[in-house]
């Protein structure tokens, strides 16, 4: 006799037409959607359904495990997107419901631009999600290299970041991170070859993921995570790997709202001439006026206006 029941369960891992699913007593299955899903309209993206998502599954069985089938999503409390590979000006989903996210970025073997970093940090902060910064491979640094982190160190921690240092391969740094994941759903991302797997090896020593050393030809890091999925933290707390990004584009941002979420310029845009100021050649900018005099990073203006070149005003008339 085949027996159906409905339980809630939480999806761990998408590979795009299965999702694994844990449910809250703790059982995993093997879950798949059942016809044409239906999802919140307000959302649009080549994904339905997103690691963290919190789902309701049906469960078939004669006796036996059997498989299952997700009928019902609950409402996101989160969700953070980045450009589709499917298309520039489509967005996935990459995870819901987070707490936080980590940003590992390096300084060396590979070096991750500020505009890639200010990226990560626009796009978590349009979708209110709180973000540490981790720098990882400092037992690889030289001097120039410590002057640099040091340099966005006091950047980013003056905006209100959390930034860590970190010598994953060496176990540097590791237990302070692991302290500021407890009991949090936290996202993981950076480009590939900057140590998310051996971050995450050093936080779950059971796990073993297979890292890649950076490729020495160009300086890039090799893909090894494929498929974003989250993993259960030994101390509490799960942990979201996500594949490696090479760029992360902006979507979803009008240019009137992108110095919204540049977290240093929010108590200076009210103080501006004009309601629609872009911070750019406009008389009377507040934004302007406060990076001359240094209580805005050069740099971070930089990183803004080119952010903001990025964006087609027509996609928002």
């Amino acid at each position: 006799m085949l027996y159906l029941y409905t339980v809630q369960a939480t999806i761990y891992k998408s590979t795009g037409s299965w999702y694994s699913v844990k449910t809250d007593e703790g059982a995993f299955y093997q879950a798949r959607i059942k016809g044409i899903f239906k999802i919140d309209e307000d959302i649009t993206s080549t994904n339905p359904i997103a690691v963290g998502d919190h789902v309701e599954i049906q469960l078939e069985t004669d006796g036996e495990e059997g498989t299952a089938i997700i009928t019902g999503i609950e409402k996101r409390h989160n969700y953070i997107v980045r450009s589709s590979p499917q298309g520039k000006h489509k967005k996935h989903i990459v995870a819901a419901n987070l707490d936080q996210a980590v940003l590992v970025a390096t300084v060396r073997e590979p070096r991750t631009s500020q505009g890639f970093i200010d990226r990560f940090l626009v796009t978590a902060a349009a979708y209110h999600i709180p973000v540490i910064l981790v720098f990882n491979k400092m037992d690889v640094y030289r001097d120039k290299e410590m002057e640099q982190f040091e340099h966005w160190k006091e950047v980013y921690e003056q905006i209100g970041y959390t930034v860590l240092l970190t010598g994953a391969a060496k176990g540097i740094g590791i237990d302070e991170l692991g302290e500021l994941l407890k009991d949090k759903t936290t996202l993981i991302s950076g480009h590939s070859g900057v140590g998310k797997s051996t971050i995450i090896n050093g936080l779950m020593p059971g796990l073993q993921l297979k890292t890649k050393q950076v490729s020495g030809w160009s300086g890039k890091g090799l893909h090894t995570t494929t498929f974003a999925e989250m993993f259960d933290l030994p101390n509490g707390g799960r942990l979201i790997d996500t594949p490696g990004v090479r760029e992360f584009g902006i979507v979803d941002i009008p240019k009137a709202e992108l110095s919204h979420y540049y977290l240093e310029m929010q108590e200076y845009i009210p103080q501006c001439q004009f309601n629609n100021c872009l911070h750019l050649d406009e008389p009377g900018c507040a934004v302007k006026a406060a990076v001359e005099r240094g209580d805005i990073d050069i740099d971070r203006y930089v990183s803004y206006a080119t952010v903001l070149a990025t964006i087609n005003a027509h996609e928002y008339d």
